[in-house]
């Protein structure tokens, strides 16, 4: 029976994950939870945009303004371009209203309504508009900039909504609906080859490494014909939570949710469990309790069935902790993937469930890399006692986490938790008190889903902590900035900062070029951080970006491994 309490607690999890997302959905779009609070309009009903393609092949761009909201004169830009390159738009913004803004000072805006026309130097077939905006609301929210992307046709006169950007106005064609761009063959072929390549250096990440662990244990013995078999359900685990989580993250995404890779791990409740089960797997492996010879595939008779489920849970285990990693090639690969219709970005992410399960698999077939291991033996006992460790050690990481996510009183809460947990197990080999281990392994259930686990807002404003505003500010003086996108919950990130941000050598780099520092914190749910993300086609993190402080001069984009090296040749270019 113990053996089924590891899955279970999966599925518990992933019932959690899902239903606090569910819950973060039906939140009002202005962020606000309290019933009393002022309800902003979603951005797109505040500054409502047509577009049309006149006869004299100019583009009209027309803003409808909500009452009691305004849109900035100096936040108005526009790019058009095709295969040939950018084409020269010229236009005239119309006289707006003088505006002393909170914001940025003395400024000027729009009310009720804005009408823009824009002169293309040459005509296109299929030019690509980009057209990036602000606006506030007199009620004190300011909303981000934001970016659409319209599919122009001089010739035909029709304007086309591109993905996620918006809806086309009056005067376009019935194809105007927002469909995603699909990408060309060869596109698709070599954005999965980047996500298969970025699926085998996760095995390389320490978040992964004390799963990986036990499924190369279990190679140690058993016949070439069970080996294959157990590296192919591996596979197969591997795989299928790939699919699984690439549909979760598409659904929530098409149903308006600002998500990304390693969404899951937004949930404290998701984290608590996460935890919990890494500690019952320590447990097992230090021989507290017994779960079973076969379980994650350990022991000698690799051809029972529980063998081959214990592989598969495997599988989906090292899919769920490699959520927190991201690895070079990865960001492309999904920033992709996201942008595609479902089939494609389920095909990338399939990519990166086969890059990741392709080291198993080829150790489960050549009798090269086994023979490196050590023979069956005593030491596979003491080895199994060993990986107790860093299994431990996850579970201690996943605590701070829930802890930085929430109070020092939710991590304590969850400890104690785990001591009951552990209570549990230990009554169960005791028939006469397994009631009362039932009775404490439901009351750890029940600390999954306390109050205590809700997320909780930062109890003071850090002067680097990111926002699109400050960012703005900061750029239009001519500031450079460099932006760090992380998570606590985001291994390489925590790896980046310790061997590189927050060195001596990194910070008097900063401070010679006068580089202000910002650091956007994912760790709980935030829909500008991850529209920010999306902005830059990532859905996952880490993000560096390097803004020179030029006006209109693109960011550059560091890689998600970093070394003082890199950030100091960045800085160079400013």
């Amino acid at each position: 029976m113990l053996q089924r309490l590891l899955p279970l607690l999966t599925c518990l999890m992933l019932s959690m994950a899902a239903h606090t997302q569910d819950l973060t959905l039906d939140i009002d779009k202005s962020g606000f939870g309290d019933p009393g609070a002022v309800k902003f309009l979603p951005v797109e009903e505040a500054y409502q945009l047509a577009l049309e393609v006149t006869e004299s092949k100019q583009i009209r761009l027309y803003w409808l303004i909500a009452d009691e909201y305004y849109m900035y004169q100096k936040r108005f830009k526009f790019t058009l371009s095709d295969e040939q390159g950018e084409i020269g738009l010229d236009y005239e913004l119309p006289i707006g209203i003088d505006h002393e803004d909170e914001y940025f000072g003395k400024t000027v805006i729009y009310r009720q309504s804005v009408d823009i026309f824009l002169s293309p130097s040459r005509s296109s077939k299929a030019a690509t508009l980009t057209i990036t905006s602000q606006g506030c609301a007199d009620a004190g929210l300011c909303y981000p900039p934001q970016k659409q992307k319209f599919l122009v046709d001089l010739d035909a006169g029709t304007v086309a909504a591109m993905g996620k950007a918006g809806r086309a106005g009056a005067g376009n064609s019935p194809a105007a609906e927002a469909t995603p761009e699909t990408a060309s063959l060869v596109t698709l072929l070599l954005m999965m080859a980047l996500a298969f390549a970025g699926g085998s250096i996760l095995n390389l990440m320490p978040c992964v490494f004390p799963v990986l662990s036990l499924k190369v244990l279990s190679f140690s013995t058993g016949s070439d014909n069970a080996k294959h078999r157990h590296g192919w359900v591996y596979s197969a685990g591997v795989v299928s939570s790939f699919v699984l989580v690439a549909v979760i993250l598409i659904t929530l995404q098409q149903a308006g949710a600002a998500i990304g890779w390693g969404f899951q791990l937004q949930s404290p409740h998701f984290v608590a469990g996460l935890a919990y089960l890494f500690f019952v797997m320590g447990l097992a492996m230090s021989g507290v309790v017994e779960l079973g010879s076969n379980f994650m595939g350990v022991g000698n008779n690799l051809t029972e069935k529980g063998g081959y489920s214990g592989s598969f849970f495997t599988g989906v285990l090292a899919t769920v902790v490699a959520s927190p990693c991201t690895a070079p090639f990865m960001g492309t690969a999904l920033g992709f993937a996201v942008t595609q219709p479902p089939l494609i970005a389920l095909l990338v992410f399939a990519a990166l469930g086969a890059g990741m399960a392709a080291p198993m698999l080829l150790l489960s077939y050549s009798q090269r890399l086994r023979d490196l291991m050590p023979k069956p033996g005593a030491w596979m006992e003491t080895f199994k006692q060993l990986l107790a460790f860093p299994l431990y050690a996850t579970a201690i990481w996943l605590l701070w986490v829930v802890g930085r996510q929430t109070s020092a009183n939710a991590m304590a809460l969850l400890l104690g938790g785990m001591l009951l947990l552990a209570l549990a197990l230990w009554l169960w080999s005791r028939p006469r008190a397994r009631w009362i281990g039932v009775a404490s392994a439901a009351l750890a259930a029940a600390v999954l889903v306390s109050p205590y686990l809700e997320t909780s807002a930062p109890a003071t404003a850090d002067e680097s902590a990111f926002s699109e505003t400050q960012l703005q500010r900061l750029l239009d003086d001519g500031q450079p900035v460099f932006v760090n996108v992380t998570a606590d919950w985001c291994i390489t990130c925590l790896a980046n900062e310790r061997s590189t941000l927050s060195t001596d050598q990194i910070k008097n780099a900063f401070a010679a070029k006068s580089v202000v520092y910002l650091e956007a914190d994912w760790t709980n749910y935030d829909p500008s951080i991850a529209d920010f993300l999306a902005r830059y086609d990532r859905s996952g993190i880490p993000l560096y970006l390097v803004f020179s402080g030029r006006a209109g001069e693109a960011p550059q984009i560091l890689p998600q491994l970093l070394t003082p090296g890199i950030v100091l040749n960045a800085l160079e270019k400013i």
